[in-house]
């Protein structure tokens, strides 16, 4: 089973998902509790994080996504809650990127 690390504010909280798992709908609720998410469908950012590690793993950005984040998924920036977990996956998630739109504050440097 793959492992997600998840680093939130200075804390990093690690946990094995089910392969094939979407990030927000299947392991997130129940095994991410703090989490942050909103709408679940790609259109608040709410769940926006910066993928430090396993990117290569995941899907391609969906138009969500690009639509989203823009430019910002050049630097890393994804939506949890499209996210289908197939292998190990290093995520930071941080106060400053829960912002409404993609207008985001102070970027994580991890």
């Amino acid at each position: 089973m793959p492992t997600v690390r998840l680093f939130q504010d200075g804390e990093l909280i690690e946990q094995e998902v089910k392969e094939n798992s979407n990030l927000v709908v299947l392991a997130g609720i129940k095994q991410f509790p703090k989490l942050r998410y909103g709408c679940g469908m790609g259109k608040c950012t709410k769940c926006a994080c910066k993928v430090t590690g396993g990117a290569e793993q995941l899907n391609p950005p969906n138009w969500k996504e690009e639509k989203m984040l823009g430019d910002r998924l050049q630097e890393g920036f994804r939506l949890t809650c499209q996210l289908t977990v197939r292998d190990d996956l290093e995520l930071v998630q941080d106060k400053n990127f829960n912002l409404k739109g993609i207008q985001y504050s102070k970027l994580a440097t991890k």
